[in-house]
């Protein structure tokens, strides 16, 4: 690991905390609103767009694993749970028989597109009503992209 020469500057270290309770309300209200519309949980959501997305070819779930912010067990038990209400499919990957592809079901289509318009609204109501005007937008929008980049500069 390589330690930095500089110290953070005591206004990035006021980013630092506020990026994190951003990000830990604005979940909370999120999966607050999914709750009391009687739709499963974000994680859920996720995993299933990440499905969509693939295609009818899937995933394997190391690629799921990547695609998620999740812990390789606890994306286990939630595709497990997934398989179980009918959403997800698992069959044997062909090329490595003892992996295995996930694909989406039509029940998992269906509930993605019950689940979207609850969680888009939470979105705005959590995130996009306190953000400002569409330059407010774009401008945290690239600065947060800045501090997604691997890059070291």
């Amino acid at each position: 690991m390589v330690a930095s020469r500089e110290l953070p500057s005591e206004g990035v270290i006021k980013v630092w905390a506020r990026l994190l309770r951003a990000q830990r309300v604005a979940l909370t209200g999120v999966e607050a609103d999914l709750k009391t519309a009687g739709v499963p949980p974000l994680a859920w959501y996720d995993v299933l767009f990440e499905l969509k997305k693939a295609g009818e070819g899937g995933l394997r779930p190391v690629e799921l694993e990547g695609r998620l912010l999740l812990e390789q067990h606890n994306i286990s038990r939630l595709v497990d749970r997934l398989v179980v209400a009918g959403h997800v499919h698992r069959r044997p990957c062909p090329t490595d028989r003892r992996g295995q592809v996930l694909t989406l079901t039509e029940t998992g289509r269906k509930i993605l597109r019950t689940m979207w318009p609850v969680y888009a609204g939470a979105i705005q109501r959590h995130v996009g009503s306190k953000i400002g005007t569409d330059e407010d937008v774009r401008a945290l929008s690239l600065l947060l992209e800045r501090l997604m980049s691997t890059r070291e500069r």
